[in-house]
């Protein structure tokens, strides 16, 4: 009997990570190089010439192109073959899943390079010199805030190198991604 509740409690406890693994977030960056509508599938390269495929559901979310639309990773949304992006991704039933797609350029999200000098968590702020010394302040969105803490502060925290790929509306500048820069 022992024996069986200590299967049991092992089998449960294993199945709760696999589900906490499926949680952790992570961030792609780089260029469309195929979309496939029919498959919800999007193929992206990095700099380095590797080609990562995502599956993507109904309720995805891309940035930058004309404000936040949500639903397909298209040209109605904003994104093409060729478009510059950082994609938002976790692995769902050991497939990568596209959560969030930030469009960067062309109508879409900017992006500046800098040395961070102040995070507050509780305010959701981001202050970045960059290379000819100006001070910038970024709201972060909540994704950007939870991704920062987990990069930038686990790694070099006040004197990271970071590019900010963030939107401007109104004079108010929010970050909807912060990249550390090694």
């Amino acid at each position: 009997m022992i024996k069986k509740l200590a299967l049991v409690t092992a089998l449960a406890f294993s199945t709760s990570l696999c589900f906490a693994a499926e949680d952790v977030v992570h961030a792609l960056e780089g260029t469309v190089k195929k979309l496939d509508a029919g498959a919800k599938t999007v193929v992206i390269e990095t700099k380095d010439g590797a080609e990562h495929t995502f599956h993507y559901a109904g309720d995805v979310v891309v940035d930058g192109a004309e404000g936040t639309k949500r639903g397909a990773i298209d040209a109605a949304h904003g994104v093409t073959e060729g478009s510059h992006v950082v994609v938002h991704y976790t692995e769902v039933g050991g497939k990568d899943t596209v959560h969030e797609v930030d469009k960067v350029g062309d109508g879409g999200l900017k992006a500046t390079d800098g040395t961070v000098t102040h995070i507050d968590r509780g305010t959701k702020t981001i202050a970045v010199k960059t290379a000819d010394g100006t001070q910038e302040t970024f709201h972060m969105t909540d994704r950007a805030a939870k991704d920062t803490g987990k990069d930038v502060a686990a790694g070099a925290g006040k004197s990271a190198k970071v590019t900010v790929f963030y939107t401007e509306k109104a004079g108010v500048k929010t970050a909807h991604f912060v990249k550390s820069i090694f």
